[in-house]
């Protein structure tokens, strides 16, 4: 049997495992060790062993449990409701303010926690009921949280783009960088869109009634300064790093420590907010680590039988594309995945296959982290099996249909696409601040 051959059934396989409902790690990590002690033999096991030390040796993995403790020790404290109240006050006088409002508190649960669920549980929980009682469309403000919490995996510390920097070896500070200002450029187009349609339609998003826009200027600079408290933390934790003051690991342990004391001065630690907490962290870092050590040895598997120089001789030679067009492609294979599989899944899948290729057509690969995950956005969120479509659909109230989620998400996937089109158009907009901070 051929190398490629094997790396195609080996691929298949996977693929059939992962569609029957299999745990990721558990199908690709399974394929990798019985693919490679096929080939090698007894020899083969020393890859899953190497794999697992490479994976403990790699120091800059302990900023993931270290944000995702920060970003649960915020939500489950209740700091974040803090936050939404205070734009609920500060945005309700403008046609669509709560909506605006929604995706401005996305922008910032995303950069506490790095994952798009705890946006989305934050969004359908707090946001959602207040928006569908004061008469927002359902359809767009269905949408509105889908597209807000998308955020997640793109605005810094993005944990998708701490696995892609596993993956491609690439600094996880820089991939952080680099996501800002597409993520922020994202929250913007969603704004934009938000306000056009209701300055178009009004009674999509009434402003607030009369009676409750009378707040005094002092309950208003109170609401304020609480919100400002999860914005604090953030900057404080940013903002040392890129002084270079702290590491990246010490910029995670120090807004860690942040929102602890947060919710202590503000009387919410209890021993059930700490145990939801710690054990909230705890599935998720170890369900990451999992996914990581069997990425790792997929790729030495894949990488050992050449599957990636053939795929490489494939697009170049066999069917003649160029580099623009390989990319097209590469990014269209994301969507059509995404429509079937989560972006981890996605990420440990095609990375070590797609990776060294654009290395070899001459792309930024930290970039190329950026480009994949606003993929991934719109592939998380496009039927019929988009990730962030069932998750709505297990969060909603029961008058929010599966095909108010279906139709809710359209216009913002268009907007997506056009904010990849920008990014993939004019790199800079990636690029300029990991090459600012770091240099060229």
């Amino acid at each position: 049997m051929s190398y490629e051959l094997i790396a195609i059934l080996m691929f298949s396989t996977m693929m059939l495992m992962l569609l029957t409902g299999q745990c990721v790690f558990g199908a690709i990590g399974f394929v990798a060790v019985a693919a490679a002690l096929f080939l090698w033999g007894e020899g083969g096991s020393e890859i899953g062993f190497s794999a697992a030390m490479k994976l403990m040796k790699w120091y800059p993995l302990l900023t993931l449990p270290l944000f995702i403790y920060m970003g649960y020790m915020l939500s489950e404290s209740a700091i974040a409701d803090d936050l939404y109240h205070m734009f609920h006050v500060w945005m309700g006088p403008v046609r669509g303010g709560l909506a605006i409002g929604t995706i401005l508190l996305m922008v910032v649960i995303s950069a506490m926690n790095g994952l798009s669920v705890a946006g989305m549980a934050i969004g359908a929980s707090i946001a959602l009921p207040e928006l569908l009682r004061r008469g927002y469309d359902k359809i767009m403000v269905t949408g509105v949280i889908q597209a807000g919490s998308s955020l997640g995996i793109l605005v810094p510390p993005s944990v998708v783009l701490v696995l892609y920097g596993m993956i491609a070896r690439q600094p996880v500070g820089q991939l952080w960088l680099a996501g800002v200002f597409p993520g922020l450029m994202m929250a913007g187009l969603f704004i934009i869109y938000i306000v056009v349609r209701c300055r178009l339609q009004p009674e999509l998003g009434p402003v607030l009634p009369v009676e409750e826009r009378q707040v005094s200027l002092g309950e208003k600079l109170r609401l304020l300064r609480a919100g400002l408290l999860p914005l604090a933390i953030f900057a404080s934790m940013t903002g040392l790093f890129l002084l270079g003051v702290t590491s990246l690991v010490e910029s995670s342990a120090v807004g860690a420590a942040a929102a602890t004391i947060a919710a202590v001065i503000k009387r919410r630690m209890t021993r059930q907010v700490m145990e939801n907490t710690l054990r909230k962290t705890l599935a998720v870092s170890c369900m990451f680590m999992w996914i990581i050590l069997a990425a790792l040895c997929f790729g030495a598997v894949f990488d050992g039988l050449g599957a990636v120089r053939a795929i490489e001789g494939f697009f170049i030679g066999n069917l003649g594309l160029g580099p623009w067009e390989i990319l097209i492609m590469m990014q269209l294979s994301y969507i059509l995945m995404g429509m079937f599989l989560d972006d981890t899944a996605m990420l440990v899948i095609v990375a070590p296959l797609y990776v060294p290729l654009v290395d070899h057509l001459g792309f930024d690969l930290i970039w190329y982290g950026v480009l994949y995950t606003i993929t991934c956005q719109i592939a998380y969120m496009t039927p019929p099996f988009g990730y962030n479509l069932f998750l709505m659909r297990a969060m909603a109230p029961p008058e929010i249909s599966l095909r108010d989620i279906y139709i809710s998400i359209i216009p913002f996937v268009f907007v997506m696409i056009f904010a990849l089109a920008i990014v993939t158009a004019f790199p800079e907009i990636t690029l300029w601040l990991p090459r600012t901070v770091y240099g060229n």
